[in-house]
């Protein structure tokens, strides 16, 4: 019986390819949406089926390919991500990202979103927007039941059926339309639509852009802005006339916001944004304003403190409260710390300061800001001060500072914004008690952008005071004394660190470039040393480049960074790795590990790269202190939480791993090193074709579609060690006149049990010096082998433990 004759309500329970539907999720007039289970990939996922009155409407069925199309160009975080486009016994199917929450609609049922959540979600809104007008298409249907909420406090763009592409001009027809033929067709929710869409005119972004201004007025209003008259007047009132305005509506809502909206709706589209990129900047402006408010007000009651006469009632105060302390008892308590070496806070998060600017290329430079006060923070601090890759992904998020705080197990959250214009740059920073949420500390700092390294001493200094942290005299030291850097090497330095986090070819690359360029500008300037360290020691990490032409210049740049600078902590965990997987020097790599933990105890990466020494010496007592420590630093970055699950393989405790692992790989579905793991799970489990599953998507991952043919045409075959062995015989031969990772080979000979082989592959890697070898003595690959004389060898060459 073919799909078209059967009633979508008894899918629930049938298979569509290997997708297995589970329950009915929602309804529209053109496709019904269904909950599923992704066999092959174990994930759920959304399925999209044509609605039952519309499954031999020809036209619907282009339409629905053309909306398949139309997702397919589009990848970002706030549109729903397609996965698939299939047809089963005459049914249609879209398979997309599925996303647990609400949608906008059913929230705003309950009323008007806080200004402040109503411009968090506008501005992922118009960025969504921006990406999709990129790739050309256009939505044409964007309302709130279009829209998802998420748990975390994301919006997903969800439903382009009606959507519009618009090709390059070069194109033999300029315009598509992905619902019909006609381009300016009308097509959409009447209450949602421009002017321009009912009077059949061209349409464009800025048609998008008045959908958005209808959706950011009702979230602030709680709602529609046209609503609740007969079709006819309408039309003519959206044609015609303004809504009433936003804040006659809530009087809580800024003459800010009002404005945003109202230039959203203007009738004439010349009179909009001209791009959802220029509402995203406006509404991320506002945040920043709203932000500055905030602050403001939380000061305002104090203000008399800092005018001349009220410094005078400071200094008294301070003198009759220090009476007091030494009169007191030291058991009795200020606040919540104590007079003495008690710290008021045991762990604070530095959040991501604004930018201030309103440019978003500046991005660069309050992200580095940032950077540099958790370092200069975790420095000088005995609190836990959570690393950047955690903090970075509150960025922009609209959860309150209990939230944060609470995800992040801190007691305390510093924020702040910082604006550069031209060579001065100002900065304010505030420090709040997660527990009470009421702010402790707040001051702004205004410097040179020459004295910028001197600005951050003095905000650290600072809030280490306010903690009750007791700074040592030679870190006092260094604090107090004033420090200037070339502003031109500044900014270059900054980039190049920008560029280097997205962990890419193009980024290491970019990095590089400025990091050179800072030291044109300033040829002992130690951190850019630092940087160009980093970027050569990730190139051979990431098998971009052989490690023989990476690492001696990565050490030959950390040594030069350190002798400019030797408090520097990152450098020293660059030697250590160095000295372990290229120059098999274990004593000085945990000499250089507890110097890098020295100059910076907050370092998640000094404690994550020494747990990984520990683990690969059989420490494995001292081993789980540095791996809580460095989980506890960075608890929201997934990469080190990837080799936790690594570390849990190399200690049989394969169950923990694969819960850890399916985790990861559910919200980072193409993090190789995460189905790596997964894969030496299953492997060591016994569950060959897991195992092989997991193979594949790693090389999946790799973008090698060669290795993942031979995997599963092997298996197909000749089961689980035929397909390893084909793959290993495509990198075999590719290895003859390309880069390939002698491990990887080796690897798939000894699943294969091809022990001759994997041995011959073992010390081709072992004389290349790749650095995932200082795992050889502990990982899941090499088990069969170990009796092998030939491998002893090859553990004592490595100078690792028998």
């Amino acid at each position: 019986m073919s799909y078209q004759a059967v009633r979508h309500d008894v899918l629930v329970g049938q298979t569509l390819g290997h997708y297995r539907i589970t329950d009915k999720v929602g309804a529209g007039g053109m496709g019904d949406v269904y909950r599923a289970h992704d066999r092959h990939l174990d994930r759920e996922v959304a399925i999209k089926v044509l609605s039952s009155c519309t499954l031999a409407d020809e036209a619907s069925r282009k339409r629905f390919h053309k909306e398949a199309h139309a997702l397919s160009k589009l990848n970002h975080p706030n549109i729903a991500t397609i996965y698939d486009f299939n047809t089963q016994d005459g049914l249609d199917f879209l398979v997309m990202e599925y996303i647990p929450g609400v949608t906008l609609n059913d929230r705003l049922a309950k009323g008007p979103l806080p200004e402040k959540q109503v411009v968090a979600l506008g501005t992922q809104l118009a960025e969504g927007l921006f990406a999709a007008h990129a790739h050309g298409v256009i939505h044409r249907d964007l309302k709130p039941a279009n829209l998802r909420l998420t748990d975390d406090g994301r919006l997903k763009i969800l439903d382009f059926g009606l959507a519009q592409l618009r090709l390059p001009a070069t194109a033999s027809a300029v315009t598509e339309t992905l619902s019909d033929t006609n381009t300016n067709a009308v097509g959409g929710t009447l209450p949602y639509m421009a002017p321009e869409q009912l009077l059949g005119d061209d349409l464009d972004a800025r048609t998008d852009i008045h959908a958005a201004g209808l959706v950011l007025y009702e979230m602030a209003t709680g709602k529609r802005a046209f609503a609740e008259l007969p079709t006819s007047q309408l039309i003519g009132a959206i044609v015609r006339h303004s809504p009433i305005p936003v804040r006659q509506l809530n009087y809580k809502v800024s003459a800010e916001l009002e404005r945003v909206v109202e230039k959203c709706l203007e009738k004439d589209p010349e009179s909009r944004y001209q791009s959802a990129k220029e509402l995203a900047v406006d509404l991320r402006r506002l945040s920043h304003e709203s932000q500055t408010r905030e602050r403001a007000a939380a000061v305002a009651p104090h203000s008399t403190l800092f005018s001349f006469q009220g410094r005078w009632r400071v200094r008294l105060v301070v003198l009759a409260l220090t009476f007091l302390a030494l009169a007191l008892p030291t058991r009795h308590y200020f606040g919540r710390g104590r007079f003495g070496n008690v710290p008021r806070f045991q762990s604070l998060a530095v959040l991501p300061l604004v930018n201030l600017s309103g440019d978003p290329s500046r991005e660069f430079f309050a992200d580095g800001m940032t950077e540099e006060l958790i370092t200069q923070l975790g420095k000088v601090t005995r609190a836990r001060v959570i690393s950047r890759q955690s903090v970075m992904q509150f960025k922009g998020a609209s959860f309150s500072l209990a939230e944060i705080a609470q995800k992040l197990k801190v007691d305390a959250v510093v924020e702040g914004s910082v604006l550069q214009s031209g060579n001065r740059i100002r900065v304010t920073a505030r420090l709040v008690d997660a527990a009470e949420e009421k702010p402790v500390w707040n001051d702004e700092y205004e410097r040179d952008l020459r004295d910028v390294l001197t600005l951050q001493d003095e905000v650290t200094r600072a809030i280490a005071n306010e903690i009750r942290m007791t700074i040592t005299p030679q870190e006092q030291a260094r604090l107090a004394k004033p420090r200037e850097v070339n502003p031109e090497a500044y900014e270059a330095y900054l980039k190049g660190r920008f560029q280097w986090y997205k962990i890419s070819k193009q980024g290491f690359e970019d990095a590089e470039r400025y990091f050179r360029l800072a030291l044109e500008k300033d040829a002992n300037y130690a951190l850019a040393y630092a940087g160009l360290a980093d970027v050569w020691l990730m190139r051979s990490d990431s098998g971009y480049a052989a490690p023989s032409e990476m690492l001696p210049k990565a050490k030959s740049a950390a040594l030069k960074a350190l002798q400019l600078d030797p408090s520097l902590s990152e450098p020293y965990v660059s030697l250590a790795n160095i000295e372990t997987g290229y120059e098999r020097d274990w004593a000085a790599a945990e000499r250089n590990f507890h110097l890098a933990i020295e100059f910076n105890p907050s370092s998640a990466d000094a404690h994550f790269m020494y747990a990984d020494y520990l683990i690969s010496v059989k420490r494995n007592q001292e081993w789980q202190g540095e791996i809580q420590r460095a989980m506890a630093l960075d608890p929201m970055n997934f990469f080190p939480r990837c080799f936790y699950g690594w570390h849990l393989i190399y200690l049989g405790r394969y169950d923990e791993a694969i819960d850890l692992l399916q985790k990861i790989v559910a919200s980072q579905p193409n993090f190789s090193s995460a189905h790596l793991g997964l894969w030496g799970a299953y492997y060591k489990k016994k569950m060959d074709k897991e195992a092989l599953e997991e193979a594949v998507k790693f090389f999946g991952a790799l973008n090698d579609d060669e290795a993942v043919a031979a995997l599963t045409a092997g298996y197909g075959q000749g089961g689980y060690r035929e397909g390893m062995r084909r793959a290993a015989d495509v990198l075999r031969v590719r290895a003859q006149h390309s880069h390939v990772a002698a491990i990887r080979i080796a690897r798939l000979y000894a699943h294969a049990g091809d022990a001759g082989q994997a041995l011959f592959w073992l010390e081709k890697a072992c004389e290349a010096r790749e650095t995932p070898l200082v795992h050889l003595g502990v990982a899941w690959d090499w088990d069969q082998l170990r009796p092998d004389p030939r491998f002893q060898n090859l553990l004592h060459r490595m100078n690792l433990p028998q």
